[in-house]
């Protein structure tokens, strides 16, 4: 018996030496959520002028002891009056004169967690298997070794919020980008100096490329291993034109979307998000109505249609200059991306117009982003000596399952292994 005790005792600490080992090889690595997906707070002051008597100050009843509560996610937003609450505390505002982004008048948010992956593993905490997000890639990634807030990191932000081009002020979204680098520097100096890898969903993709160009060649050698990019859409997506002509609700049956279009036409990320001309090009119809044919060259045209022209200075002045060029950052990229899922395409609206739901005529893509978005860097860099890019396609894999499907967790791990294993060179 003492020579099996002794055995069992061997292995243990082989086990654990070989753990240790490689851990020790990993490079940090941070995680850049898409839009949605991590927790949101917020605390209501007294500027505070609620729609309704069902949206004061004192809903929702739990609240910490200064004020916050979780303003997303919150499972009664699915029903009807307190989606009005939601939507009002959620809206953003473009003011002229500060040429930038603001909260709803009397709602102070602010993102929870940053540096963890705690608030990107699921939406609510109580419902932890419905809401999950990321919990499945970071339970993976502590399958191989990582450990959060000491080789693994979070970095949630407020996704209504976008950033602007030069010129342009853009107080949260710049902010994040300075958070994020602090995070990247000193997730490297506490790894004894190895460079990080970012891997981003969504959304998170184009502002890490933002913050890759944003800073100069010598640090993005110095502290970026590698960019994984988890269905980035680089050049926007027709969902998005649905979004802010009819409002979208994720197929969440409840929830009229038109209680919701107005809030989703007010965040800035929205219009990041809109279909990139330079990617869709001329030809592409992305609406047709009785009386006009929209294509991404008819943006502005869009707007105004829809009867939303106060978006039309923002999205021509901020966002259009971020769609025109994405520079190729020089540090090795991989793009993984799912394929084969009916993406909306062309949207019909018949007499009844934009307060309807349109008939959807769908191509390829992830089911969110089209395919022609998601392949968008192998043409724009296809010319570019000093660019690592490699592409991973995933049939089937949607924009959501790609974070959680078991084939395709696989599939990045591998991936991320590789990275860890090899030395990539631009």
């Amino acid at each position: 018996m003492k020579g099996l005790g002794l055995i069992f005792a061997m292995v243990s600490m082989a086990v654990m030496w070989y753990t240790c080992q490689a851990s020790s090889n990993l490079h940090p690595l941070i995680l850049v959520p898409g839009s949605g997906g991590n927790q949101l707070e917020a605390r209501l002051t007294d500027g505070y002028k609620p729609s309704s008597l069902l949206c004061s100050r004192l809903y929702p009843p739990l609240k910490d002891k200064e004020g916050w509560f979780r303003l997303w996610f919150d499972p009664a937003q699915v029903v009807g009056p307190f989606t009005q609450c939601f939507a009002q505390r959620m809206m953003l505002y473009y003011d002229p004169q500060l040429d930038d982004y603001v909260n709803t008048p009397g709602v102070e948010t602010r993102v929870p967690s940053f540096g963890s992956t705690r608030s990107l593993l699921h939406l609510d905490p109580h419902l932890k298997r419905i809401t999950a997000y990321m919990g499945p890639l970071v339970k993976s990634l502590e399958q191989m070794g990582y450990v959060d807030g000491e080789t693994l990191f979070g970095a949630p932000y407020d996704f209504r919020y976008g950033l602007a081009a030069d010129g342009h002020p853009s107080r949260v979204g710049s902010k994040f980008l300075e958070d994020l680098k602090d995070l990247i520097e000193k997730a490297s100096t506490s790894n004894g100096g190895k460079p990080v890898i970012l891997v981003s969903h969504s959304l998170g993709g184009l502002f890490v490329l933002q913050l890759l160009n944003r800073n100069p060649p010598a640090w993005r050698q110095k502290f970026i291993k590698h960019f994984v990019a988890l269905s980035a859409p680089w050049g926007g997506a027709v969902q998005e034109v649905h979004t802010l002509a009819s409002g979208y609700t994720l197929g969440v049956p409840l929830v009229d979307p038109l209680l919701v279009r107005e809030q989703q036409r007010s965040s800035e990320s929205n219009l990041w998000l809109m279909p990139s001309p330079k990617v869709f090009g001329a030809k592409q119809p992305l609406v047709v109505t009785l009386n006009a044919t929209y294509t991404a060259y008819d943006i502005v045209q869009f707007l105004n249609d829809i009867g939303f022209p106060e978006g039309i200075h923002p999205y021509q002045s901020r966002t259009v200059p971020l769609l025109e060029h994405l520079p190729a950052p020089e540090v090795p990229v991989t793009c993984i991306i799912g394929s084969g899922v009916r993406t909306s395409e062309t949207l019909f609206y018949d007499e009844s117009g934009f307060d309807r739901q349109p008939e959807i005529v769908y191509g390829d893509g992830d089911g969110t982003v089209n395919m022609v978005s998601l392949l968008a860097l192998e043409s724009e860099w296809a010319d570019q000596q000093n660019q690592s890019l490699k592409m991973v396609t995933i049939e089937g894999a949607s924009h959501t399952s790609i974070i959680k499907d078991e084939n395709a967790l696989n599939r990045i791990v591998e991936e991320i292994s590789g990275i860890n294993s090899y030395t990539y060179s631009s």
